[in-house]
């Protein structure tokens, strides 16, 4: 059967009968029917049912270039009829690879100058585990073995990536996190500020990396890893005092500094980089989702010079791959993405036009009864639901006032991520003025529509 020929109920029974979705409970979906989403184009999908969905999320914070963008499709094309495959081992290359690799240094900040490719984000913060320790065994030093991380940080869900992120839901299964890793509160000033300014707050969150650096012990700590913009934890931009200080630990300790920016890079927070949007230098990027725009599956590690000089000059072989690592129709996509937000100025764009756009929409949004804070960084952007405005006092957990405003929002053709009490945004970097607009009107009508369902019900 073609997707013409099956009804969506037929399509909601074969998935429910064959297909184990991520992070998903398996006997809830079947009961209630996969969305079947059929086809889209710029920033828009469409589903099953014909409904017209403005996709706020960017498909999973990755379709940078919006849908359908036909230099992308044309690149995939021409490389899967020359050579769709081969592999890196066995010292061996491919031009796609080598390209993108090229083009990647030269977008990324002065000390990358090399790349480790995978095959997602979560593959790249294996390889981050794999190469820190690496590092420092090579240069005598194998008690660094302690990777710092944060409280409800997302850096994938392999078994070192689980472990490294701090969302307790997935530590809760499988017997997480792995020994070696550590992790301190999020800079969360909503959560933890408790009376301070904002930048007061950021340093002293910056801080508990410092604590935390002398309990274990300096001597046995190799590397602190962060997201610029704590995506899947539900948008939380730190202050602006909080990465500046983070670096000036990791510094004075000489601890290796990640910046995951598999949601942050390629242009999301109006650098190509969120590092360099919050001012810090680090010695590894990981980098997935927006290098292909999600057209394909790719990742992988940028990797500083400090750390590529003992790798390349003192460490002999890496022990460390993947199948998919370079895959040439990846990196020919890669290639044609990266090509395609310079051409359109994305990066740009998002910075000086879009993203202010979405910043003053948001912040239009922060007089509804619901909205208790709202913050945006580029193409980013967070509203926190509270029962009190005035105190910020959350609605009781039980009552689940995000999933409730979230189905709002699916019912009325927008893509919006709850976590918790936090509606999230990351719309395509195409996304125009006029389309911001329409969104802003969408976000307002599902608060009306969660507001009358809070009154009703009496959950304040």
């Amino acid at each position: 059967m073609t997707p013409s020929t099956r009804t969506t109920r037929q399509w909601q029974d074969a998935d429910a009968a064959h297909f184990l979705h991520p992070f998903t409970n398996f006997q809830a979906l079947a009961k209630k029917g996969s969305r079947i989403i059929t086809r889209a184009e710029g920033i828009y999908l469409w589903d099953s049912e014909g409904h017209k969905i403005l996709d706020a999320m960017s498909g999973l914070w990755c379709v940078n270039v919006g849908y359908g963008q036909q230099a992308l499709i044309d690149a995939a094309a021409r490389q899967m009829k020359e050579l769709p495959f081969y592999n890196a081992f066995f010292q061996t290359a491919t031009p796609p690879a080598i390209e993108l690799a090229e083009l990647l240094a030269e977008v990324s900040p002065p000390q990358f100058k090399h790349v480790f490719f995978a095959g997602s984000g979560s593959e790249g913060n294996d390889t981050v585990v794999r190469m820190v320790r690496r590092y420092w065994d090579i240069l005598g030093q194998p008690e660094r073995q302690v990777i710092i991380s944060r409280h409800n940080a997302y850096h994938g869900s392999t078994m070192a990536g689980a472990s490294l992120g701090g969302m307790s839901g997935m530590h809760a299964q499988g017997g997480l996190p792995i020994p070696g890793i550590e992790h301190i509160n999020q800079p969360y000033w909503v959560e933890n500020g408790h009376g301070l300014g904002r930048d007061e707050f950021g340093l002293v969150a910056a801080r508990w990396l410092e604590e935390k650096i002398r309990i274990i012990g300096p001597e046995k700590v190799a590397a602190f890893i962060g997201e610029p913009v704590q995506g899947a934890g539900g948008v939380i931009i730190p202050p602006a005092t909080y990465w500046p200080e983070i670096q000036r630990i990791c510094d004075k300790y000489g601890i290796l500094l990640v910046s995951d920016e598999v949601i942050c890079g390629f242009g999301r927070t109006g650098r190509w980089f969120g590092c360099e949007t919050f001012g810090m230098k680090p010695d590894l990027m990981t980098f997935a989702k927006g290098v292909t725009s999600g057209y394909v599956p790719l990742g992988g590690v940028m990797v500083g010079e400090r750390v590529a000089r003992v790798l390349i000059d003192q460490g002999g072989e890496f022990e460390h791959g993947y199948t998919y690592s370079g895959h040439p129709v990846a990196c020919a996509v890669g290639l044609a993405n990266l090509r395609l937000i310079r051409e359109l100025g994305l990066v740009e764009r998002v910075h000086d036009d879009v993203g202010p756009c979405l910043a003053e929409a948001f912040a239009s949004l922060r007089e509804h009864p619901l909205v208790g804070d709202a913050e945006a960084c580029g193409l980013m952007g967070a509203l926190l639901l509270v029962r009190d405005k005035a105190s910020l006092a959350p609605f009781p957990h039980q009552v689940g006032i995000g999933m409730v405003c979230r189905g709002h929002c699916f019912a009325n053709g927008l893509i919006m991520r709850a976590v918790g009490n936090r509606m999230i945004i990351a719309p395509p970097l195409v996304i125009t003025r006029t389309q911001i607009d329409e969104m802003t009107t969408l976000i307002r009508r599902c608060l009306d529509l969660t507001l009358a369902d809070v009154q009703r019900e009496g959950w304040r």
